[in-house]
Order: structure tokens, then sequence, then C-alpha cells
């Protein structure tokens, strides 16, 4: 008993010098999620039970077409398979964590031969030795052996179940992943489909800004032959209707990679995008209720991912940790064993254990070691960094997306007024050319105006669409 206690004390002497030995993580602290703002804008007060960011996505998008697109893309898109695929890696990563946390248990069979110097201890004993009376060892010696084997690693400083942990986190971490995949996904294809039918719009003005220019051109030739214009008028306007047929064909191919961009996004060769081009300048935009920016913590995928990667740093830190301390590995085997096959089933005879605890730590040499650590404690660092940078963006995201809201819908209310205006004035001036009353100078110039007016109107539409789409997303919508 007395020999049992001293074996007690030095194990437990010795362990406490480890535990003493190893370095402490750096404890860091989250400024930026604690300091978080109220409300996006200091100057108005957001209701937390609005939030756009909670909708599902086929809820918050009514256009059937976008809807289908978005479906096919969620099918298809190669991004979002390859995203699935690293949620089976991390999957796999959590089974062979756990793994380690239960015995290892293996079957072997061996066989082999041996022969011992006839003058040495073991060779002298074995020329003596009968294994039956008037029956001497064989020399050769030959060993058969078959049985089962286990290690096992207790877990004695939770290492395993760290890295057990890490490992889950990381796993929980690639879902969070997969969904901000999928919020993106919805987000490009959307904004991609708003730039096609803006496309479709502006590829309407330029032919009827086309139609135009030509009877401007008719007009003119026949003025000359009347002595009312000169040359020069009808070469103006032959060269203002060449220039906007070269612009139709530059929008005819900006439409043909617009909508081959949506096929890749949905996984497949090009083919035609089903739309409906005609209601787009009339769409009303949705109005998005922003919440308030601690609810970007629980609704935005790409927060909780960085959140997830920050907790599995800091369980890969403690694992790391606990390297500096002794492990304590069980190991046994149990089987049959004899120098000659016919004797394996002699029982007991036959029958062979072995049961073997050992505890060793690291005493000297732990450079290995320390540099496992100190990477981890840096990686830890990293991601909380990350996440702080995470955090910072949404927020900023938000709150420009709002001014720009606003702001584009007082631009989209400036250009419908001057597109008015300028309709107008066209009128006025074709009018005041037939009767020579104005230059064609007058009548291109304001021909010019009104049709980059009404190009800039379309893209306007096509920004206030797009802009609270960007604001769903970046409020953590898209994703249910």
């Amino acid at each position: 008993m007395k020999i049992y206690n001293k074996y007690i004390a030095a194990i437990s002497i010795s362990l406490f010098l480890a535990s003493c030995k190893a370095p402490m993580a750096t404890v860091i602290q989250d400024e930026v999620k604690n300091n978080i703002p109220e409300n996006f804008n200091q100057n108005e007060q957001q209701d937390a039970n609005s939030n756009s960011g909670t909708t599902p996505w086929r809820q918050f998008f009514t256009d059937p077409n976008l809807v289908a697109l978005i479906e096919t893309s969620l099918k298809n898109n190669q991004e979002l398979m390859i995203t699935l695929q690293e949620i089976e890696i991390a999957k796999s990563g959590i089974a062979a964590k756990k793994g380690k946390l239960s015995p290892t248990v293996s079957a072997g069979l061996g066989a082999g031969v041996k022969k011992a110097g006839r003058y040495t201890s073991e060779g002298a004993g074995d020329a003596t030795t009968e294994i039956e009376p008037g029956k001497e060892m064989p020399d050769p010696l030959g060993n058969f052996e078959a049985g089962l084997m286990a290690n096992w690693e207790i877990d004695i400083w939770k290492k395993l179940r760290n890295e057990k942990d890490a490992a889950v986190a990381h796993y929980l971490s690639t879902v969070e992943g997969k969904n901000f995949v999928l919020s993106n996904l919805i987000e490009e294809v959307a904004d991609n489909y708003y730039e096609l039918l803006a496309l479709d719009n502006q590829l309407d003005i330029i032919q009827q800004y086309i139609k135009l220019q030509t009877r401007a051109l008719e007009i003119s030739k026949i003025q000359k032959q009347a002595a009312a214009a000169t040359e020069l008028a009808v070469k103006k306007f032959e060269a203002e209707l060449a220039k906007s047929k070269a612009t139709e064909y530059t929008i005819r191919q900006q439409i043909t990679e617009k909508e081959n961009q949506i096929n890749a996004l949905c996984g497949r060769y090009p083919q035609p995008i089903v739309r409906t081009k005609e209601s787009f300048m009339s769409t009303i935009p949705q109005t998005v209720y922003t919440g308030i920016p601690s609810q970007l913590l629980a609704n935005r995928p790409d927060i909780k991912q960085a959140e997830l990667e920050l907790k599995a740093a800091k369980l890969d830190v403690e694992a790391a940790r606990k390297e500096f301390y002794p492990t304590l590995e069980i190991s046994a085997t149990l089987g049959l064993e004899a120098f000659k096959p016919s004797y394996l089933v002699k029982m007991p005879e036959s029958i062979a254990y072995n049961l073997v605890g050992e505890l060793a730590g690291p005493l000297i040499n732990k450079s290995a070691i320390k540099a496992n650590f100190q990477t981890a404690d840096a990686k830890q660092i990293q991601a909380l960094y990350e996440y702080d940078k995470t955090i910072l963006n949404a927020y900023l995201d938000i709150s420009n997306l709002m001014s720009k809201v606003k702001n584009i819908d007082q631009y989209y209310q400036l250009k419908s007024q001057e597109t008015q205006a300028l309709d107008q004035s066209i009128d006025i001036a074709n009018q005041l050319f037939k009767n020579s009353r104005a230059d064609y100078l007058e009548v291109l110039l304001n021909q010019r105006d009104a049709l980059d007016a009404k190009m800039e109107l379309i893209e306007a539409k096509e920004k206030q669409l797009s802009t609270v789409v960007d604001i769903y997303k970046s409020l953590g919508g898209g994703w249910k």
C-alpha cells in the first residue's frame, strides 16, 4: 500500500508541474459586438418588431419569372453545390474527432520464426526446456498468434472533447456559410434580372429614338430641297442616326451577356430568359424595415459564421494548450499464441493477454508544441478581428443602403420631371424646325438631352429595385 501511495504522489506531482508550465491563451474582448449602436440612424428610432430580413424570399419577391429563376439557381448553381460538399467534409471532421474519444479495437493475425544463439541465456534456456516429457523445444522457434488489440487515450484534460467541440463549431459555421451563399446567390440573380429588364427598356427607347431621328432626317432633306436647310443639317442628322443605331447594337450585346450571366448563375447553358419588360418602369419598390442593429447578429449568416469560427478557434487554443499536459493511454491485447499452429487450440495454455497503462508528458524540447499553441492563439485573435470586421461591415452596409434608398427615390422623381419637360421640348423644337423657326442644332440637342434623361431614368429605376434587394440581403434575408 505504501508503494502504491508513492506512485500516486509521484503522478500527482508530475501532473501539477506539467500544468503549471502550460502557457496561458490570450484573453480577448469583443468590443465591437458589445458597443454596437442601438439604431442604424442616430436621428431615427427603428422598430425591433419590423425587420424585412426575416421575410422568406418567396414572399419578398413577387415577380413569378424572377421567382422561377431563383428556384432554378438554388437547384443547379455550382458554387452552392461546392459549399454543400464543404458541409459534408466538416461533418466527417466531427466523426473523426469523436472517434478519438472511444477505444480503438483491431484484430490481427501474425506468424514468425526466431532462432536464438545457443550460447545466450535465451538459447541455453530453450535447449534445456522440454515442451512435453521427452520432447525438446523446437529450434528455430516459430510463433503464431491471433487476437484483439485495443488502445484508448483517456481524455483526462478534455483535450479530445475540445477538439470535437471545435469540429462541431466549424461544421455549424459551414452551414451558415451555405446560408450566406444562398443569400448572395438570390441577391445576384435578382440584381441581374433587374439589370436585364433595364436593358430591355433602354433598347426600346433607343429604337424609338432611331425612328425619331429617321423622321428628322427626312424633314431635313425636304427642307434642303426647298432651300430652307443646308447640306450640313442633313449630314448632322445622318451622323446622329448612325450613332443611335450603333448604340442599339451595343445594348443588344449587353442583353446577350446579361442573359448568359443569369444562365451561369442558374447552372445551365445559354437560353432565353423569360421576363416581362412592359411593367418594369411602373414597378414600385418594396418598403424595407431594418429593425435594430443587434438583430444582425442573429439574422446575418456571415456574422453567425464568423462567430462560430471564433468559437472553434478558442477551442483549438484550449486543445493546443493541453498538449503540454501528460496523456494517459491504456493498451490491451487478448488472443492465442503458440510456436506451432496446432497448439493454438490448446486452451487455456495458448491464451495470452497484455494490459498496460502509460502516463507520459513532454519535459524538454517542446518547441513543436509551443509553435502549435502560438499558431492556435494567433488564429484565435485573427478570428476575433474577422468577426468584428464582419459586424462592422454589416452595420455600415445597412447605413449606406438606407441613405441610398432615400436619395435614389429623390433622384428618380427629379429625373421623371426632367424627362417629361424634355419630351415637351422635343415636340416644340420639331414644330419650330418644320416652320423654319429653329435650326437643326436645337432639334438635335433637345433629342439628345431627352434620350440621355430617359436612359438615366431607366437606370434610376433599376437602382431603386436593386438597392431594395441589396438592403434585404444585408439585413440577413434571402436564405430562409
